[in-house]
């Protein structure tokens, strides 16, 4: 199989091995627990059926985010009723021409929207319980080089060379083993494009490297609860816009820099311009792969907002010849980041317009 082969436009599912429940509401101690509740629906929250359904809006692979704390039951030691759901989930990818990517969302010292005590980067223990559990996932999928392994969702640690240190690692004990299976590598700063600047290239040509895009924040994340500052502003935030007052009011709220000065719209040339690392990226390394593997608006933003803001981003990734996986397939009712592109009862599409973007059908 072609490296990029099954890689130009993907869907991503959350909610399911990962943002089952968020923890901002639960005491510390007890954030990282799997209850018998959370069992039953890793078992049953997304089917064959979900699959089937990706592969007839068009797309081409899936990226699945699980999380360290549900696929290990304890150090070193994983559950196997889970690690059955991650071969379900490849098979039935296989079944309907999908490729299977599986990313780790959720790393213990490494999680995107809590605050932990240890960092990943700074504990031995943690980084050696990140290796292992790669290196368990090659011996599973052993000889199924279809399989795409994305090392870590987004890293917050600021410390690019930290990150760096321990994707080597990772890479080398699983190179180590299988030196064809295709990795996917992202960098600092949440995976925004700025992290590509500071991410290791190394030679290895089954390595792809990735970027997020959530800009701008105030559109995408519009009166979302899980963050204490769109909660406060709680404004709807539409795009393109020429209100960019409205934009920059949200900055001047929290006494930040103005991202917008100059501007007198919102639109694909702001986009553009904040994804430029990313084109940057691909001119300094005409003989790499750079995927975008993960965009997306919250889900009670207007409909005709969000299929204006994908329709801009797929337009210039189509532009640059970047391939993309969008964010996300459905997340739960209870989930305060809704990102969800179909509904959760028919689990259809929300709107046929946006299933034409997401294919890619915009020119």
């Amino acid at each position: 199989m072609k490296k990029t082969e099954g890689l130009q436009r993907g869907m991503g599912i959350g909610g399911w091995l990962t943002n089952y429940k968020r923890f901002h509401v639960l005491p510390q101690e007890i954030r990282k627990h799997i209850t018998v509740g959370d069992m039953e629906h890793f078992e049953t929250y997304i089917t064959e059926r979900d699959i089937a359904y990706i592969a007839s809006l068009g797309m081409d692979h899936v990226r699945l985010g699980f999380d360290q704390i549900v696929v290990e039951e304890t150090p070193f030691q994983y559950r196997e009723n889970i690690v059955a759901i991650l071969k379900n989930f490849v098979g039935w990818c296989r079944a309907y021409h999908l490729r299977p990517i599986l990313n780790l969302h959720k790393a213990v010292g490494n999680y995107c929207d809590v605050i932990e005590d240890v960092s990943l980067m700074e504990s031995e223990e943690l980084g050696e319980r990140f290796v292992a559990l790669w290196c368990m996932l090659e011996d599973t999928f052993s000889g199924e080089n279809d399989v795409v392994f994305e090392l870590l969702n987004e890293v917050v640690d600021p410390d690019a060379e930290a990150w760096n240190r321990l994707a080597e690692k990772t890479i080398s004990a699983i190179r180590a083993k299988n030196k064809d299976r295709l990795l996917i590598v992202g960098g600092i700063d949440w995976n925004n494009p700025s992290g590509l600047d500071l991410i290791k290239v190394y030679d290895d040509e089954n390595i792809i490297y990735t970027f997020h895009c959530y800009a701008p924040h105030e559109f995408t994340h519009q009166q979302g609860v899980l963050k204490w500052r769109p909660l406060y502003y709680n404004r709807k935030m539409p795009y393109p816009s020429e209100d960019v007052e409205r934009y920059r009011d949200y900055q001047k709220l929290y006494g930040d820099p103005d991202h917008y000065e100059g501007l007198d719209r919102i639109d694909i040339e702001y986009l553009r311009t904040y994804l430029e690392p990313a084109k940057r990226f691909c001119e300094r390394h005409p003989d790499k792969i750079l995927w975008c593997g993960e965009f997306g608006t919250i889900r009670h933003a207007d409909i005709t907002w969000r299929e204006n803001w994908m329709r801009d981003m797929i337009t210039i990734l189509k532009e640059w010849d970047i391939p993309y996986c969008v964010w996300n397939y459905l997340s739960t009712p209870n989930d305060g980041n809704r990102f969800s592109l179909v509904d959760d009862d028919s689990r259809t599409i929300l709107s046929e317009e946006m299933a034409r973007i997401i294919r890619g059908d915009i020119g």
